[in-house]
């Protein structure tokens, strides 16, 4: 089992993977024999006899167990404490448990997972359920097997003096939101914002550390933390509270679930142990991210993980019915019918084969 980190600012590929054979030949020289049929007699013990040999010989040694299964994981974004669980599930080796060889390969900018899984190019991907409902109206079997996080911590970062006090507020303003983002034209249309603008998101907080002004997307497990150190103090207006509240997801190819059905339970049972005991003590993930992401500080990843812990963004608020995993086809159908009220896709297609629930652990 590999752990594969790479920049998503270098080309990626398939990877192909051969193992070694072995070939047991018997080979035997024959002259003419003077008795035909009695040769042919002798062969026939001396074959069978051969055959009793290596069996035995097999019968000796133990059975080999079965080559594990290869499943390539492609994340949302470089290693960091919203991936914590898996890190985790992998490092204490839940997934080699389950007789599972992941290969965990971190995205980026321009190595987002839908693309890579629908090309065949990672086998699992992380991402929203919007993600997969806009992949599957575009032609891409995306099949949601997982739900990392009950509610998306993405929001709207704004200067604490801001007097945007809520989404209402927006009007006139300028946001920065990367291109393509769902819920953007859903605040538009809830909040009847006439002149707000959308500009280019940065992937960088500079611009809004130099500009009081200045409103972009976030995620509240990170962009407030960095802004704290350089000394400005934030805001943070969580999308969900709009009512707009996708999951966060774990996905695969239809085709994929279908032939590894059982690896892929196997997956998901693993990660959500991963994450169980992750959120109960980072330590010992963080000690390892901080390696494979030399940005990460012992401070920010604390944060993101207190963060994700606090706010109940992986195991849920049970006073609200939630519960690690849960994945409910009410919001499923709503997330499905906004998307299409919003025309960011047609709905031709089924949205219940969009996402399974088999896998949902019990509370």
């Amino acid at each position: 089992m590999k752990l594969k980190i790479q920049s998503s600012k270098l080309p990626t590929g398939a990877r192909a993977r051969a193992g070694p054979a072995a070939e047991l030949v018997f080979a035997k020289k024959a002259g003419t024999p003077a008795n035909p049929t009695a040769h042919r007699a002798i062969g026939v013990w001396s074959l069978a006899f051969l055959w009793c040999l290596v069996l035995g010989i097999w019968g000796f040694f133990p059975a080999s167990a079965a080559e594990p299964l290869k499943i390539r994981f492609h994340t949302d974004w470089y290693p960091q404490p919203e991936h914590g669980g898996f890190y985790h599930a992998w490092l204490k080796g839940y997934y080699k448990d389950a007789g599972l060889d992941v290969e965990i390969t971190p995205g980026g900018p321009q190595a987002f997972a839908v693309p890579r899984v629908g090309a065949g190019l990672a086998d699992i991907g992380m991402g929203s359920c919007d993600d997969v409902l806009i992949a599957n109206d575009r032609g891409i079997p995306a099949v949601a097997i997982g739900a990392t996080m009950q509610n998306d911590p993405q929001g709207l970062l704004l200067h604490v003096d801001d007097p945007v006090k809520s989404f209402a507020d927006l009007e006139g303003r300028s946001i920065a939101v990367t291109p393509g983002t769902a819920w953007f034209p859903y605040l538009v249309k809830k909040y009847g914002l006439k002149k707000v603008r959308e500009i280019p998101h940065t992937f960088s907080i500079g611009p809004f550390l130099k500009d009081p002004n200045y409103i972009q997307m976030c995620f509240l497990t990170s962009e407030p933390f960095y802004a704290k150190l350089a000394g400005v103090d934030t805001r943070v207006l969580l999308i969900k509270d709009t009512g707009y509240a996708p999951y966060r997801v774990i996905f695969t190819r239809r085709d994929f679930l279908e032939k590894h059905h059982d690896a892929v339970k196997a997956f998901v049972e693993a990660s959500y142990r991963g994450w169980r005991e992750y959120l109960a003590d980072p330590s010992f993930v963080h000690a390892d991210l901080k390696k494979r992401n030399p940005e990460l500080t012992p401070a920010k990843m604390d944060y993101s993980a207190k963060a994700l812990l606090d706010y109940k963004f992986v195991l849920g608020d049970p006073e609200k019915g939630e519960s690690q995993g849960l994945m409910l086809a009410k919001r499923w159908q709503f997330q499905f019918d906004t998307l299409k009220d919003l025309g960011v896709i047609k709905g031709k297609f089924n949205v219940a084969d969009a996402w399974t629930g088999e896998f949902i652990p019990k509370p």
